[in-house]
This record gives C-alpha cells, sequence and structure tokens, in this order.
C-alpha cells in the first residue's frame, strides 16, 4: 500500500473513538480551549505587522500558501514559481525586496515552530495546507527580538485552525482543465475537554510546459507533481490555565523539471510539543525535532542526459524556546527567555559526464549549525503611548564541515574539513506607537537582527547548467540594520489606510557573485541596502470588501572596488502590487477577484538577463448548495499572462498559464 494512504490511516485510527462518540454531542456543546501561543504584546503595532485571515487564506485561485502570502506586497520567493513547478530549494521567502539569494531571509513559524529546511533554508511550502491555518501574521523588518534567530527581513507566523474553526469535518475536492487533482480533508473531534485534528491532502498533475514552446526539444516535458501531507494536532488543557499541544506532520513532494528524468523531490517529519501558561506568570514553552530529506537530477541540456544525481540530502533539526512573562505590573509587559536550533545535514551526490554518461565523481559534504539565544523585551503603556526595546544575545557555531570529491575510479581528489569557528553576536529592537485618537496611530522602530550562512551556501556547489555556483566555507553571517516610521489611519467605520516607510541595510549580504564565464561563488559582499514605501488599504462596504497592498524599494548591492557596486540585486522587483475585491451577498457565499503586478527584476548579479514585469488576475468564487456543501470555481491567471520565472543567457522558464478550477467543499 501506498506510504500516504498508511500515514492518514494512522493518523485518523486514534481520532476514531472520539469521532463516533461526539458525532451524537449536544450541538449546545462548545469547545473553547485554544491552540494557540500567548497574546500579542501591547507594543505589537509598533512595528510593520499585516494579518491575513482564514476567509483569505482559503479562497486563493490556486490553493496554495505562497498564493495567500502574495497578498501581502514585498513577500516574495527566490523565483516567480510556485510550489508546483519550482525546485525546492529555490523556495527561500523574504520580505522587502531583500532577496538575491535562494534562502530565506524571513523566519518562517509554525504554531511557534521554524519551518526553513535545516539544511538548504528553504520552505516546504507545498506542506502547509492553507486550510489547516486560522490567521497569518506577516512582520515586515522588526529584528529577531523573541522570534528567535534568522529573521533578518521579518517574520511570518502561521496559527493552525482551532476546531471550532474547522468543524467536525472538512473536505474539498477540486480538478482542473488539465485533468490535475486536488483533495484535502480533515476531522475535528473532541477529546476530552480538548480536540484533535486530523488532516491530509493530495494534489497531483501532469502540469503544464515550463518551457517557451520555441525553445522546446524531443526531451522536454510538462512540470508533472505529486505532492501529499498530512498532520495531526491534540490540544488538552491540563490545569485551569495550563495547555499542552502537540503536532506531528509527514510529507512528501516529487516534481519534473523541465526535462524527461529532470526529477526533484522532498520529504520530511515533523514532531513538537508546546505547553502554554495564562496565569499570573504567563509562559510558551516549544520543543520540536525536524527531519528532512531532498533529491535533485538534473539533466544536460545540451545532450538531455544525466549530468548529476542530487540523490540523497538528509538534514535534521533540533531546538525548543521558552519564554516567561512575568506580572510585573505598572504599565509593563516583559518578556524573558531562550532559544535554541541546532541544524546538521550532508549531501550525497554523484557527477556523470553528460555526454558519455559516465560517472567521474562522487561527492560528499555537510556539517552542523547551532545557536543559542537569549532575549529580553518590555513595553510600557504610558497613556496613549506605548514603548518597546529589547535586546538579544546569540551564541552561534559552525562546525564539521567537510567536502569531499572520489572519481570514477574510487581515488579521493577532494578531501576538506573545515575549522570550526563560535562568536557571539547581539541584536537589538525598539520602537513606539502613539495613538494620536481613536482614528490614527503613528509609529516607528528600529532594529538589527541576524542570519546564519545555511549548510547549502557552506558546502554545497551546484550548477543550473551553463553556470556553476561554487561554495563557500568563510561566509559570515549576515547583520540587518533597520528603521521604520508609519501611520495607521482609520478613515472611517470600514475603511482604514496604512504607509510605511522603511530603510533596511544587510551587511555582508550573502549573493552568488561572477567570478569567471559561467561561474558564479557565493560571497559576502558589503551590504545590500533595501530603501521603500509600503501601503496598505482595506475597506467594507456592507457586502463588499476591498484589501490592497503595495510596495516600491529602491534595493542596491554595495560591494566597493567590484563591479556589482551600485547594481540591483538579483531577484528583486522595485515594485510590488495586490488588490483583490471581495463580495459576500451571503452566508458561505463568496466571489473575489485578484490583480497582481510584480515589476522587472534581473536573474542574475551583472543585470544582464531581465524577468520582465508581469500582472496576473485571478478568480474566486463558492456557492452554497445544500447545509454545508458549496461549489467552488477559481480562475489563475485568467488572461494567461506570460510570466517569465527564470532567465539564463535567453535560456527561459514559465510560471503558470490559465488554469481553471472546480468542485466541492464540505465544511468550509
Amino acid at each position: 500500500m501506498n506510504v500516504k494512504y498508511l500515514l492518514l490511516a494512522g493518523l485518523a485510527l486514534p481520532a476514531a473513538p472520539a469521532l463516533a462518540q461526539d458525532a451524537a454531542a449536544p450541538a449546545s456543546q462548545q469547545i473553547v480551549v485554544t491552540g494557540r501561543g500567548l497574546d500579542q504584546t501591547p507594543a505589537t503595532p509598533a512595528y510593520d505587522v499585516q494579518e491575513i485571515g482564514r476567509d483569505e487564506i482559503v479562497s486563493t485561485s490556486s490553493g496554495r500558501l505562497e498564493d495567500a502570502l502574495e497578498n501581502v506586497a514585498g513577500f516574495q520567493q527566490f523565483r516567480r514559481s510556485d510550489s508546483r513547478s519550482s525546485n525546492p530549494s529555490a523556495q527561500g521567502v523574504t520580505l522587502r525586496a531583500l532577496g538575491g539569494n535562494a534562502t530565506s531571509r524571513a523566519l518562517v513559524l509554525l504554531d511557534g515552530v521554524p519551518m526553513t529546511d535545516p539544511f538548504f533554508g528553504y520552505v516546504p511550502l507545498s506542506a502547509i495546507a492553507p486550510e489547516r491555518l486560522e490567521n497569518i501574521r506577516v512582520t515586515r523588518g522588526g529584528g529577531s527580538g523573541p522570534f528567535g534567530s534568522g529573521a533578518l527581513a521579518g517574520v511570518i507566523e502561521l496559527d493552525s485552525a482551532d476546531a471550532p474553526d474547522l468543524g467536525l469535518f472538512t473536505g474539498s475536492a477540486m480538478l482542473d482543465q488539465r485533468g490535475e487533482t486536488e483533495l484535502s480533508g480533515s476531522l475535528a473531534p473532541e477529546i476530552g475537554e480538548g480536540y484533535a485534528v486530523v488532516s491530509g491532502r493530495w494534489d497531483r498533475g501532469k502540469g503544464f510546459f515550463t518551457t517557451p514552446e520555441a525553445q522546446r526539444v524531443p526531451a522536454t516535458v510538462r512540470a508533472k507533481y505529486d505532492s501529499w501531507s498530512t498532520s495531526a494536532r491534540l490540544v488538552e488543557p491540563i490545569g485551569d490555565d495550563l495547555t499542552l499541544q502537540l503536532r506531528g506532520l509527514a510529507f512528501e513532494d516529487n516534481r519534473v523539471l523541465r526535462f524527461a528524468g529532470a526529477t526533484t523531490g522532498m520529504e520530511g517529519q515533523d514532531v513538537s510539543a508546546r505547553l502554554v501558561g495564562r496565569g499570573a506568570w504567563q509562559f510558551d514553552a516549544v520543543a520540536y525535532a525536524q527531519w528532512r530529506n531532498f533529491n535533485n537530477r538534473v539533466i544536460s541540456s545540451s545532450t538531455y542526459k544525466l549530468s548529476l544525481d542530487q540523490k540523497d540530502t538528509p538534514a535534521s533539526g533540533q531546538g525548543g524556546k521558552i519564554e516567561i512573562r512575568p506580572p510585573v505590573g505598572g504599565g509593563h509587559t516583559l518578556r524573558l527567555g531562550g532559544d535554541y536550533r541546532r541544524m546538521k545535514g550532508d549531501l550525497k551526490e554523484d557527477a556523470y559526464n553528460a555526454s558519455t554518461g559516465v560517472l567521474t565523481a562522487h561527492r560528499f559534504g555537510g556539517g552542523v549549525n547551532a545557536d543559542v539565544g537569549l532575549f529580553a523585551e518590555d513595553d510600557w503603556e504610558l497613556g496613549p503611548v506605548t514603548l518597546t526595546g529589547g535586546v538579544r544575545g546569540d551564541r552561534y557555531a559552525i562546525r564539521d564541515g567537510y567536502y569531499r570529491s572520489v572519481n570514477g575510479a574510487g581515488i579521493t581528489t577532494i578531501d576538506k574539513t573545515f575549522a570550526n569557528r563560535s562568536d557571539w553576536e547581539f541584536t537589538w529592537r525598539g520602537g513606539g506607537v502613539f495613538h494620536a485618537s481613536d482614528a490614527l496611530q503613528l509609529r516607528a522602530a528600529a532594529y538589527t537582527s541576524l542570519r546564519l550562512p545555511t549548510l547549502n551556501e557552506l558546502y554545497r556547489p551546484f550548477v543550473v547548467f551553463p553556470v556553476t555556483t561554487q561554495a563557500n566555507e568563510n561566509l559570515k553571517p549576515e547583520r540587518l540594520v533597520g528603521y521604520e516610521a508609519g501611520v495607521d489611519w482609520q478613515v472611517a467605520d470600514g475603511v482604514k489606510l496604512t504607509a510605511t516607510a522603511f530603510d533596511n541595510k544587510v551587511k555582508d549580504a550573502i549573493t552568488n557573485v561572477t567570478i569567471a564565464t559561467n561561474t558564479r561563488q557565493r560571497r559576502n559582499i558589503d551590504a545590500i541596502r533595501a530603501r521603500g514605501l509600503e501601503f496598505g488599504a482595506q475597506a467594507t462596504f456592507g457586502q463588499l470588501s476591498l484589501d490592497g497592498s503595495l510596495a516600491y524599494t529602491h534595493a542596491r548591492q554595495h560591494s566597493p572596488g567590484t563591479d556589482l557596486d551600485g547594481f540591483i540585486p538579483s531577484q528583486t522587483p522595485a515594485w510590488a502590487e495586490s488588490a483583490t475585491v471581495t463580495y459576500r451577498p451571503a452566508e458561505r457565499m463568496l466571489f473575489s477577484a485578484t490583480v497582481r503586478h510584480v515589476g522587472k527584476q534581473y536573474e542574475d548579479d551583472q543585470q544582464t538577463d531581465v524577468l520582465p514585469g508581469a500582472t496576473t488576475v485571478d478568480l474566486f468564487a463558492q456557492v452554497p448548495i445544500v447545509d454545508r456543501l458549496s461549489f467552488v470555481a477559481r480562475a489563475e491567471n485568467l488572461f494567461d499572462a506570460e510570466v517569465i520565472t527564470r532567465n539564463q543567457g535567453g535560456s527561459m522558464d514559465l510560471g503558470a498559464p490559465r488554469t481553471l478550477w472546480a468542485g466541492l467543499r464540505y465544511g468550509f
């Protein structure tokens, strides 16, 4: 039996007795236990925070998490492809146009647990089903503070939906015009005084041609995909003010990219435990363990034969966090705590002569990164003014690094071990918000933050033909210094406008630097500086609502004495906009249209390969049929705009074409 079905059955069986019992429970019984962490602190509005609610999360045209996140202008992946047609290792996410690197510069948390891959630093977006979420909170900038290291460009916090949000059963089945399918379902029975949530999702399809028609060859194939994920949560009160939360996640994702045989995939398993105390001494304690793997087969674009088999990249991550809020009084909310994260990974790959098919090398590499952080932060409420300030110290270690290459005859040609290194880094953040009136608040903040180089950046070279990118074991951590100021204005009932001006500078920014023809190396450059403006608008007029987000960013590389100085970082657009109009004429009935624009950006650090700007239009409709059953229709890229996602010397990849979906939902 396929492993996906075994996992689904295994997750569902423990909930079956409770499901049978609770199906007959009186409708008046309601679950009031929450599966979230502690509430946001009073000074949260001092930073540039945007929230995405459940209705918006589950009504995207693609049904994928990255689609919902793109409603926040300034959010971007390294490439414009979504998680059906991109290489998983390119799914790094960032904010504020601080790109130029496939590694995540934003910290992504699911129920308090970091989701970035321990080896590569990408986010397994296809494993996080939007229908499992209740809320997304995006903090652009803001520094690390109590969130943990890695929040260089900001933090994306994902909160799972509780049982009352989901109902006892939810499910959906969708089909598009290419015959691709999307199936998902969840059970959320009461267990004791708490509840469990068991869910599964399976997406598969033959995909579309990412290669432009004029560049296709007999070896060109569609971007086929087949992914599944299962998740289980248990939330149980174990005292008057104490809640235990247990979570497990398992996923697998397999894709085909561009050529026959060019397969890529990832898999993973997560377990975590969280204890939240809401008494006089509030606390939030999280512990987790993660296991990941990645594989990738590179096909030569000239001979269409296997040139590289990244057959095994096992990685693991362990860590935890504790935050305590003592009842100090006097208008203060004090946060004290610490966190730990250890990341270990190894690569095992085989290189081939793409002309002859002969094995040329076995390559091995990897190492361990670890970080221990201590933080303290205080919010002080002084009438209409709330001030906040915090400090953080990180003790990081980069150790056990190695790289080895053995030729086809079994002779070791490269055998390197790299010196261990460790150090302390101190960061801080502070800000304030002034409630000028019931309708107007002014805010300002300054911050610093830290990101360690990933094991991938330190030890793994890679090839995207014809360009080879070398690793660099000497990379230093990136450090950001940022400032911002903004205004939130409640213009009228149901109408809110926001504006933020920011100046963020990443010192020792890690980017891919061209050092010879078709050869690049990951290096620290002096800095990437991004200055810009962010605007938001939310308006509700009865059954009609509008949500809009716009970001303009002037980003430049600073690298005196090199030809990079003054250039725009790769994969970085100046303009990004998103606007959604939603009409809700009745309960469970919804119609929405989303327009997005991403401006011109460059593929490379030399500003030679252009990715033109692109504008897309998406539609969503949900119409109730009976009880909680609804008909759903979705349209991705309605006008079939050409979205170029990769351009290397004229060799291009395209994003998703017009895709039309129809299906049924129950319980949404």
